[in-house]
């Protein structure tokens, strides 16, 4: 899949003033944002279903991805270091209860995840033990205990 490419967006800092931020940019419509993060570009959006374009993931489906991400590289991390058998990791995750409603009431409504399923699947001639420590092993991904956590944003100007 091509990636079209950033919009320029009136009144938007330099791109060197973005350095060291992940910067979203969003233009006068749709719901089409240019994500940046260390010079890789990605899309998020909405799917056609919410007035999006479906370009891109979804915000929600995002901070998933990162879960997912996480989770899968500190479990290789680990069975690398133990030099453990570990073929492959496979991570699904979904939200609970879908988050589209939050999406509708988010101006009047505490709203958010409530919680996230996940299925770690772990591939290859691990023993009994070694599952069974990878799967606590999955639990210290630091973007999992980040959320579990909660997590304070500063808004500034």
């Amino acid at each position: 899949m091509t990636v079209p490419p950033a919009r320029e967006v009136p009144g938007a800092l330099p791109a060197d003033a973005d350095a060291g931020w992940v910067t979203a940019r969003i233009g006068a419509d749709g719901y089409r944002t240019d994500v940046e993060i260390n010079g890789y570009a990605l899309i998020a959006d909405e799917p056609t279903s919410v007035g999006g374009t479906g370009l891109g993931p979804s915000p929600y489906e995002l901070l998933l991805g990162a879960l997912g991400s996480c989770t899968a590289m500190t479990l290789r991390m680990y069975a690398s270091r133990k030099q453990w058998p570990l073929e492959g990791v496979v991570i699904r995750l979904r939200d609970t209860p879908p988050h589209m409603k939050d999406c509708e009431e988010c101006a009047t409504t505490a709203v958010g995840v409530r919680s996230i399923d996940r299925i770690v699947e772990l591939h290859g001639p691990l023993a009994p033990e070694q599952r069974a420590r990878l799967m606590e092993i999955a639990d210290r991904c630091p973007v999992k205990q980040t959320l579990s956590r909660g997590i304070q944003i500063r808004t500034m100007e």
